[in-house]
């Protein structure tokens, strides 16, 4: 185990130390870490989304920040304003929440697809623009946005833009009877969050994040992940595949998954685990598809079994 896979395992270790039976969640947040993407934490209230991202954020030491979705929330109190300060006859900028490292996103779809919208900007350049100014956001800057599901009464679906912006999208999902009795003997004491320390810094972090782009990836793969994505255009039961964004954020993200696991190279196993959580939210099936209940995940799952696995010829 080289020292990158030991420092990204004192970061999986330590998101544990929190989240219970939820290693595969910290294992993709990780992934997502490296890979500089968003994510997108869709679940049921209760199930420790927030206390996901805290973990995280504490055990890199980035400034967090967190926005509390409602109704009435306008787009200048997520970016920031500029008031005017009578006293230097001037306007003055007052920074808003998104200025952080990890911004927490709590509730996403619980405002209104204008205030959503604000967000688009700084997720895709890294920067927002207040007043005709544009401002580069702090590196890294991540997003990680937690939704209930749409059914739930009081929500908003995303817009289609803003869901191509997340490199992934995954749930926590219920723990089970022992994992959850083992929540409750944590918590009848002091919760291990206030505990948490930092095992990495972020200055290793962007370090970390330049060694991902480095990880090979050969000709064959990248072929594979081109025709992986372009049958999701042309399958039947889908109105809308995913975009050439998304391919890139499946390089990017196998990239670091196999960082993550101590290569310097892609393998097709990467691609076909990361498919899934990288491309079935950038998919619009069709309406007769979700009349009959088809999942995105389970047409993915179709087109990776349907697909020859590629094979890199080694030349002698």
């Amino acid at each position: 185990m080289n020292t990158t896979q030991q420092k990204l395992e004192r970061v999986i270790e330590n998101i544990e130390k929190v989240m219970i039976g939820k290693k595969e969640v910290a294992e993709l947040s990780v992934v997502a870490l490296l890979a500089g993407g968003h994510v997108l934490l869709e679940d049921v209230p209760g199930v420790g989304k927030t206390m996901m991202v805290r973990a995280l954020s504490k055990s890199i030491g980035a400034e967090f920040k967190r926005i509390q979705f409602t109704p009435d929330l306008l787009p200048s109190d997520v970016i920031g304003v500029s008031i005017y300060n009578p006293k230097e006859l001037q306007f003055e900028f007052r920074p808003g929440p998104i200025m952080g490292n990890i911004i927490l996103a709590d509730e996403i779809n619980r405002t209104s697809p204008k205030t959503q919208s604000a967000l688009l900007e700084a997720m895709e350049e890294g920067s927002v623009t207040i007043d005709g100014v544009t401002k580069r956001l702090e590196s890294p800057f991540l997003l990680w946005a937690t939704q209930n599901p749409i059914e739930y009464e009081g929500t908003y679906p995303l817009p289609e833009a803003q869901l191509d912006r997340f490199l992934l999208k995954m749930k926590m999902g219920y723990p089970d009877i022992l994992e959850e009795m083992e929540v409750l003997n944590r918590a009848q004491r002091t919760p291990p969050i206030e505990h948490l320390t930092s095992v990495m810094t972020v200055e290793e972090l962007i370090e970390i994040q330049d060694e991902v782009r480095e990880v090979f990836v050969d000709e064959t793969i990248k072929k594979y992940m081109v025709e992986l994505v372009n049958k999701t255009r042309t399958h039947n039961s889908v109105y809308l595949g995913a975009s050439p964004r998304g391919t890139i954020a499946l390089m990017r993200a196998s990239q670091a998954l196999a960082l993550l696991k101590g290569r310097s190279f892609v393998l097709p196993d990467d691609v076909q685990y990361l498919a899934p959580f990288i491309l079935s939210h950038r998919m619009i099936l069709k309406p007769e598809a979700r009349y009959e209940g088809i999942l995105a995940e389970e047409i993915l799952a179709r087109i990776v079994a349907t697909m020859p696995v590629p094979v890199q010829k080694v030349v002698r």
